[in-house]
């Protein structure tokens, strides 16, 4: 499949928590945490499990940092 999101980051799933029609699925993205927030259905389209390798695009106008 061709995208043209350019913000790639290979991972890990690590935990999938559902709560109704919402998933929250935490990734290990070179030793840190990224959580995604998609919906039931998407995992089960996906198929998607702990243990599994995916690919996180991001695609976003702005990205914040607080110190």
């Amino acid at each position: 499949m061709k995208i043209s999101g350019r913000n790639k980051l290979q991972g890990t799933v690590k935990a999938i928590e559902v709560d109704g029609l919402i998933a929250k699925v935490n990734v290990d993205v070179g030793g840190q945490t990224l959580t995604s927030v998609i919906t039931r259905d998407a995992v089960e389209d996906l198929a998607l499990r702990q243990g599994d390798q995916i690919q996180a695009l991001i695609k976003a106008t702005s990205v914040m940092i607080m110190k």
